[in-house]
C-alpha cells in the first residue's frame, strides 16, 4: 500500500489520466464494434503510449444506439439518397444527350458523365447527371418527354439517416474526449506527458475529420439526385430487352450493318495490298524474270 501511494505522488499526472479514462469507459459501457460507412473504414482505437490508457471505443453497436443516440427524426426529415435509370429509344441520340445535359445545369444540376458509341452507324449513349432532389419528378417527366418511347424506368431511395445521426453522436462522443484531452494538455508540465496527450488529439481530430467529410458526403449525395439516361434509336441496344425479341425489321437493319463491315473489311484489305504494290510488285517481277532466265538457259 506504502509503495502505491508513493507512485501516485510521483506519477500524479498518470493517476489523473487514469481516473478520467475509467470514467470515460464506464460512461459509455458497452460491446465496442467495429463502424463501417461506405469505403472508410474507422475503427476508433488510437495507438497506445506510453501513459498506459486507451480512449473509449465510441464504434456502433445496439445497446449504445439505444443511450446515446438521438431520435429518429421525422418522416420529412430523413436523409434519402435517390438514383433514377432511364432507358429511352430516341429518333437523335446525339441531340436529345445534349438536351438531357442542358435541362440538369437550367435546374441548378450538373454532369456527371457522358458516352457516346458508334455515332456514324447505330448511335448509342449513356449519359449520367445531377439534379436537385426537388426537381426530380419534374426533371424525369422532361426526360420521358424527349423520347420516342420509354423502354424501362426505375427509381430508387437509399435511407441514410440512421447512418448520419449515429455519425452525429460518435462526433459528440469524440469532441468531448477532444476536449478532456486539451485540458489535461494545458496542465501537463513533463515533456513527455506533453507529447503523449499530442499524440491522442491528433488521432480524435483526424477521426473526427473523417467522419465529418462522410457526413459532408451523405448530405451532398441527399441533396442531388443521380439519373443515369440510356440512349438508343434501337430498341434493342438499351439495358432492358423488350418482350417481341424477334423483329423482321430490326434483323435487316443487323444483317445491313453486316454486310457494310464486310464490304468495308474487304477495301481496307485491298488498300493495304496497294500500298504495299511498291514491294511485293518488283519482288514478283524479280521472279518471274528469274524463272524465265532459267528455263532458257535450260532450253540451250
Amino acid at each position: 500500500m506504502t509503495r502505491f501511494l508513493t507512485w501516485l505522488k510521483t506519477h500524479k499526472l498518470v493517476a489523473v489520466l487514469l481516473v478520467i479514462v475509467a470514467f470515460l469507459l464506464l460512461k459509455n459501457s458497452s460491446n465496442p464494434v467495429d463502424y463501417t460507412i461506405g469505403r472508410a473504414d474507422y475503427k476508433m482505437a488510437p495507438p497506445q503510449t506510453d501513459l498506459s490508457f486507451t480512449l473509449p471505443d465510441v464504434g456502433n453497436s445496439e445497446s449504445r444506439m439505444g443511450m446515446e443516440s438521438a431520435p429518429a427524426p421525422e418522416v420529412q426529415d430523413r436523409l434519402v439518397v435517390s438514383n433514377s435509370y432511364l432507358s429511352l429509344l430516341v429518333d437523335n441520340v446525339v441531340e436529345v444527350q445534349n438536351q438531357i445535359i442542358q435541362t440538369a445545369e437550367r435546374f441548378g444540376g450538373y454532369m456527371v458523365n457522358s458516352n457516346l458509341n458508334n455515332p456514324q452507324d447505330a448511335p448509342t449513349a449513356t449519359v449520367t447527371v445531377r439534379v436537385p432532389s426537388g426537381r426530380l419528378q419534374e426533371t424525369l417527366r422532361l426526360y420521358r418527354g424527349l423520347a420516342v418511347k420509354v423502354i424501362s424506368e426505375n427509381l430508387e431511395g437509399e435511407d441514410v439517416t440512421d447512418q448520419f445521426v449515429d455519425n452525429e453522436a460518435r462526433l459528440t462522443t469524440l469532441n468531448t474526449t477532444k476536449a478532456k484531452f486539451e485540458e489535461i494538455l494545458a496542465k501537463a508540465t513533463q515533456i513527455q506527458d506533453i507529447l503523449n496527450v499530442q499524440r491522442e488529439i491528433i488521432s480524435l481530430q483526424s477521426q473526427i475529420d473523417a467522419i465529418k467529410g462522410e457526413q459532408n458526403y451523405l448530405e451532398k449525395n441527399a441533396e442531388m439526385a443521380k439519373l443515369t439516361v440510356y440512349l438508343s434509336t434501337d430498341e434493342l441496344a438499351l439495358p432492358y430487352a423488350p418482350s417481341e425479341t424477334w423483329r423482321p425489321e430490326v434483323i435487316f437493319k443487323q444483317a445491313v450493318r453486316s454486310l457494310v463491315s464486310q464490304i468495308r473489311k474487304v477495301g481496307t484489305f485491298f488498300i493495304w495490298l496497294v500500298v504495299y504494290s511498291i514491294i511485293w510488285i518488283p519482288i514478283l517481277i524479280l521472279i518471274f524474270l528469274l524463272k524465265k532466265k532459267g528455263y532458257l538457259n535450260f532450253l540451250r
